[in-house]
């Protein structure tokens, strides 16, 4: 895996343009749910990128500083492409978007929305739950934080 990290501002049109198609075939086509993907927080954020040996964008993120989604530092659109499903790259963009965070923003807590399915994969990443389930899109989410 081939990692980049980049501010809205460093990003390539071919590198927003993969990053949104990435997202649209996930959380749009696959996830079958209609939402309004492009919030103006892409401006705001650092994008963590994973390619895979063949240059396809299969991992991405956003990672936010304190005081822009939540109170705390946050990470957000996790995506591990279906090409890269079951191979361990889901663990890897999680911890390299951890360390992102740590680096960019200091360490402190770290807050995330996750979908509800995926709960004991963000606990076993030292993520806690800490709000009742609700849904967003349709889909059920938990708000968790790395404490």
């Amino acid at each position: 895996m081939n990692w980049t990290i980049k501010a809205f501002e460093e990003l390539t049109v071919q590198e927003l343009y993969e990053a949104l198609h990435l997202r649209s075939e996930i959380f749009v086509v696959e996830q079958q749910c209609a939402y309004q993907d492009l919030d103006y927080s892409d401006q705001k954020a650092l994008h963590l990128m994973g390619r895979n040996a063949d240059g396809q964008l299969v991992a991405y993120t956003r990672l936010f500083g304190p005081g822009i989604k939540y109170a705390e530092a946050s990470i957000g659109r996790v995506i591990t492409s279906q090409l890269a499903r079951g191979t361990g790259v889901g663990r890897q963009l999680m911890e390299k978007s951890i360390a992102a965070v740590e680096e960019a923003y200091g360490k402190g807590p770290i807050k995330i929305g996750a979908q509800q399915y995926l709960h004991r994969f963000y606990t076993s990443l030292g993520f806690e739950q800490t709000s009742d389930t609700y849904m967003e899109d349709g889909i059920p989410h938990i708000e968790m934080v790395k404490p």
